[in-house]
């Protein structure tokens, strides 16, 4: 082998001097490719026939290049080079091959003679040609063969890809399928880390942005996995980018565990909800300075505006499936409810929904921990059905149910304040029926709350009169029969006092200083008629 390997005749040589020992060692254990590279390496000095391939041409020619085997004619080197030329890097698995060889201890040595490089770059090259004029059957077969590849491989390829200018489609089928494939073949010892790799090496949202289904299995699959807090993060601001592409299944199986049957993961979606909100809040503060002129400037506002309210129905939606969880704790369901601001919702018909449902799925709850479950919504931007099945539904707060009742009188009455100025069509007799009609629905929920009030002070008034008459002489209690009805009256009007949603520092108080009446003054509340209504 001295004639044709450079590194080995410069052993003899030293080992040839006077000084040194008859013997001649030579220390081969940095050679890239190991034994088999120096096998063929041999082969090829005592003129035997040995065969390259795909998969030990990188490894050969690493190894040419460390023995020093640069002869006259090209050697060993010259062969592989040929042989990558005609047939190695012009078929897309040959080349996926070449690239997979470079991996692993074999690495430095190809990336100092750029067999890496070339290789990735013949890898995007082929995937360029199959999208342009597909050669197999389904069009993107060549998005599997990248599985075969480790993340940093990988990474090379894509960077080709960039350089060569391919469609965002072409970059979002390659991170898709291979993050997909190469997830589903990882062992479960080592799933933690490879996830990490992949999503370091996924691309940007900018260069191509990634499906937000395939975004939400990939978080879901990192939380499950207790990959590293900067993986998650880094998955949640990618979904946040393209929330309003999501639908609420792909929300709720982020929230919900492998089988679909517990709510496991609910502050990711919060968090991923909330960095969605934050980045509209900006993106619509920057249009506002950046646009000038008023078509332009509502159109932005209402493209944003458009984003937000579907995200808002989404979550709404996601709240109530998992108010159904039993185990589910307040906090948690208020965090997910209440991530999208309340004014980014045209009605909160749904929201009112969730919190229905929380209500009845847990019937333990005092009337503070449902007021505060209730806290994520408005009652003052509930429809007109809604609001009718508010004021009757038994799990919500008081406090709730008089504020839904106070809105439907407060609207009536501003209605009838500015009757005489409307237009014609609100002076129609169709019109008036609908206002009459509402007014009559007022009146007979109001008579309902009354009845009610007046049973349950019955009933306490009816236990405190039989402890007084076990405790007390018969005649005591004749004698105090006149100071009990007053009693009654009295304690009836204290109560009704201490539920007026009204009064300052209310719970569910409404400032009514900014509505006005149609000609832009003032309200000016019409002192309501009495009226003798009779509580059966």
């Amino acid at each position: 082998m001295v004639p044709k390997c450079g590194y080995i005749r410069k052993a003899v040589a030293m080992a040839t001097r006077p000084d040194h020992a008859a013997t001649v060692e030579i220390e081969l254990h940095g050679l890239p490719g190991g034994a088999d590279a120096f096998e063929k390496a041999a082969r090829y000095c005592y003129g035997a026939n040995f065969e390259i391939s795909a998969r030990n041409a990188a490894p050969l020619l690493c190894a040419a290049a460390f023995l020093d085997m640069q002869p006259a004619d090209g050697g060993l080197a010259r062969r592989v080079e040929e042989f990558l030329a005609q047939a190695g890097l012009r078929t897309l698995p040959n080349a996926i091959a070449v690239l997979r060889s470079c991996e692993g201890p074999l690495l430095v040595a190809a990336e100092e003679l750029g067999v890496a490089r070339r290789a990735a770059d013949a890898v995007a090259l082929r995937i360029c040609n199959e999208v342009l004029f597909p050669t197999r059957s389904p069009p993107e077969w060549w998005a599997s063969e990248l599985a075969a590849l480790s993340p940093a491989s990988f990474h090379r390829v894509f960077a080709a890809l960039r350089c060569r200018r391919a469609g965002p489609e072409v970059l979002v089928a390659a991170a898709t399928a291979y993050a997909e494939l190469l997830l589903a073949d990882g062992k479960a010892s080592d799933h933690r880390a490879l996830l990490e790799s992949v999503v370091a090496v996924l691309p940007s949202a900018d260069d191509a942005p990634l499906p937000a289904a395939f975004l939400c299995r990939l978080l879901h699959d990192a939380v499950t996995s207790e990959a590293s807090a900067k993986t998650c993060r880094d998955l949640e601001l990618r979904l946040a980018a393209v929330l309003d592409q999501a639908t609420a299944g792909d929300l709720l199986a982020l929230a919900l565990d492998g089988a679909g049957e517990r709510v496991i993961n609910t502050e990711s979606l919060r968090r991923v909800v909330a960095a969605f909100v934050e980045r509209e809040s900006g993106a619509g503060r920057n249009r506002r300075a950046s646009l000038s002129g008023a078509a332009s400037l509502s159109g932005a506002a209402a493209l944003g505006a458009g984003a937000l309210q579907k995200v808002a129905k989404m979550v709404d939606e996601v709240a109530a499936e998992i108010a159904t969880d039993e185990s589910l704790p307040i906090s948690k369901f208020v965090g997910v409810a209440g991530a999208v601001p309340k004014d980014a919702r045209a009605t909160h018909d749904c929201l009112y929904r969730a919190v229905d449902i929380y209500l009845k799925a847990h019937p333990e709850l005092d009337e503070i921990e449902r007021e505060k479950v209730c806290s994520v919504m408005d009652t003052l931007k509930l429809s007109y059905t809604a609001r009718i099945h508010a004021s009757q539904n038994k799990r919500l707060p008081l406090q709730a149910v008089l504020s839904a009742l106070y809105y439907d009188q407060l609207k009536l009455r501003s209605a009838g304040v500015g009757h005489d100025d409307e237009d014609s069509d609100a002076r129609s007799e169709a019109g008036s029926a609908r206002m009459q009609a509402k007014a009559d629905a007022a009146l007979a929920r109001e008579n309902e709350a009354l009845r009610s009030e007046l049973a349950r002070m019955r009933a306490h008034l009816s236990s405190g009169v039989q402890q007084s008459k076990g405790s007390g002489s018969r005649t005591a209690a004749t004698a105090t029969v006149p100071g009990k009805k007053a009693s009654f009256f009295g304690s009836m009007s204290r109560t009704l006092s201490r539920l007026n949603p009204f009064r300052a520092g209310g719970g569910w108080s409404k400032d009514t200083s900014s509505i006005r009446d149609s000609r832009g003054g003032a309200m000016n509340v019409v002192k309501p008629k009495r009226r003798r209504s009779s509580i059966s």
